[in-house]
């Protein structure tokens, strides 16, 4: 199991729309809006680190997401 977090900066506005495109992924556990340096928060949970960078990105080609900071868990439980 590989474990991840994504954190994201969007369009004004369009953060909701942002959290509900990430629940219908696949490999997206949890999002969550957030207040400070990054509007949304996606936890990603894939069988390997190659699914993992997959699904990063297509998170970041999502419309209206304008950057992304990527956080790899390095032992997940």
């Amino acid at each position: 199991m590989h474990k991840g977090f994504v954190l994201l900066n969007c369009d004004l506005g369009a953060e909701e729309y942002i959290v509900d495109e990430l629940k219908q992924m696949e490999n997206v556990s949890n999002a969550y809006l957030t207040f400070g340096a990054y509007d949304v928060v996606a936890e990603i949970e894939t069988d390997n680190q190659e699914g993992f960078e997959k699904a990063v990105s297509i998170i970041r080609k999502l419309s209206r997401v304008v950057s992304t900071m990527t956080l790899n868990v390095i032992n997940p439980e």
